[in-house]
């Protein structure tokens, strides 16, 4: 049977590319009358985050994907949360311990960085030296309560190779690829260790991903290797990119599936978007539901050119979509994504006391409503555009960084600034405005930037930096 898997890690935002990569997998397996599964890889502690998962696996079924087995509906092969496999992880570690396929590895963090001044300041590629790789067993048990970690034994000599299923036969050569490490200090397995168990222990059929992962793949191998277990098939999917061919980031352009959601971008025509990215239905259609598209797919038509994250045709596929609707379908539309009670709530709140008519509603509220903002006209008193091009630049950073997004967080986080960089209010919180709502005056920004969300208040100060650029 095909089985296929998403591993997401619940770092930030729900991703496009994730959207991306699901979208894929999951019409391989209806396709095949398989399964698609969702794990989630969240031993990065460092970078978790509490609502991350949440609010992907709510974008997923938002955009019609379902799953089979994942974190909500459990499954013969559980637990899905990596952080709860721990003992898994353990007992796969002791078995390559045992066999002596792997070890411990005592170097502090201090001695490696040491090694990698000296290695660059020679011009030798960066790695580990393996100075633990031929320590006796008996020595390393014996010291196992020291702090360490645990690396594979990777083969000094030879070639390890793999068919991909776009790119045919890939090779590595062995000396090139250091003793990974396979358990960290803190006791979590790293994402190469931990990826290999479920996949097999999960039954992955076919791995289906991004090109990114190929020069880990013969790290992955390896470890299959190293157990003796069967290796699945893997394709690699190329990556989405910018319209300058680099890879699509949140800096270029807005990477979150809750951005298009809450710009009214239809999740059928958001699928239909993604499965045009390096895959093409034939007969000249562009417009196709996604059980055309399965009846139809095949991971071998696949494009490996870049495919162009391009917002204007994202714009033109949504709209073949709204044509379809009938007015009543539209007008229904319309009131539950843009005019919803509950944001009408948030928008009357803040602007209720500026209100004497009805009619006052729009003029005070266009931007919580729009899409981009035209900067052309907007007043912004004699900047000085070096600084200016700082301050937003630098408020883009902060508002980044941020996990909660509310209003006490934001207001701490940008006055914090102010202290840091000894600014007055004066010089940000206009530029705030022209950036983000496109007026000179509004109600208290924070609570503004709290209703409009992350993703656009970003957007819309990446635009206005690039206005100011173009004006310079």
């Amino acid at each position: 049977m095909v089985r296929v898997r998403i591993a997401p890690s619940p770092t930030g935002d729900p991703h496009i590319g994730t959207a991306y990569m699901a979208l894929f997998n999951y019409a391989y397996a209806q396709k095949h009358q398989g399964e698609f599964i969702i794990r989630i890889e969240d031993t990065d502690r460092t970078r978790f985050r509490k609502n991350a998962e949440k609010e992907l696996l709510e974008c997923l079924h938002w955009l019609g994907i379902t799953w089979s087995e994942g974190p909500d509906k459990g499954g013969p092969y559980g637990p899905y949360h990596q952080s709860q496999r721990l003992e898994i992880y353990q007992k796969h570690m002791d078995i390559l311990l045992q066999e002596k396929k792997a070890y411990r590895c005592f170097c502090s963090s201090q001695r490696l960085e040491e090694l990698r001044k000296s290695q660059m300041a020679q011009k030798i590629p960066p790695g580990y030296d393996r100075r633990c790789r031929d320590l006796p067993f008996e020595e390393s048990e014996k010291r196992k309560q020291e702090p360490h970690t645990i690396r594979l034994k990777v083969p000094l000599t030879g070639k390890i190779s793999f068919h991909d299923g776009l790119r045919g036969l890939i090779e590595f050569d062995a000396h090139g690829i250091d003793d990974q490490i396979l358990m960290k200090s803190d006791g979590f397995p790293t994402y190469h260790f931990a990826n290999v168990v479920d996949d097999h222990l999960m039954m992955i059929s076919h791995v289906v991903r991004g090109e990114e992962w190929i020069s880990s793949t013969p790290k992955h191998i390896l470890l299959y290797q190293a157990f003796g277990w069967d290796i699945p098939e893997f394709t690699h999917l190329p990556l989405l990119r910018n319209t300058d061919k680099s890879k699509i980031s949140k800096r270029k352009n807005p990477t979150s599936i809750s951005y298009f959601k809450k710009r009214g971008i239809l999740p059928e025509a958001l699928l239909n978007f993604l499965a045009l990215m390096g895959w093409s239905y034939g007969e000249n259609q562009e417009i196709f539901s996604l059980s055309e598209m399965i009846k139809r797919f095949d991971l071998k038509d696949i494009n490996l050119g870049g495919p162009i994250f391009d917002l204007e045709k994202l714009s033109w596929v949504n709209s073949q979509y709204l044509k379809k609707m009938s007015e009543e379908e539209l007008v229904s539309k319309v009131q539950q994504e843009l005019f919803s009670s509950e944001y009408l709530l948030q928008v009357i709140h803040l602007i209720r006391e500026r209100m004497e008519k009805f009619e006052d509603f729009i003029p005070l509220t266009h931007y919580f409503f729009s899409g981009d903002i035209n900067y052309t006209n907007v007043p912004l008193k004699n900047p000085d555009n070096v600084k200016t091009l700082k301050i937003l630049q630098d408020i883009t950073d902060i508002l980044e960084s941020l996990e909660s997004w509310d209003e006490p967080t934001l207001n701490s986080s940008i006055e914090g600034y102010l202290t840091q960089n000894q600014l007055t209010r004066k010089d940000v919180y206009p530029l705030m405005r022209f950036a983000i709502m496109g007026v000179p005056d509004s109600p208290p920004i924070f609570s503004c930037l709290s209703v409009l969300g992350k993703e656009i208040v970003k957007r819309r100060i990446r635009l206005a930096i690039d206005f100011l650029k173009k004006r310079k």
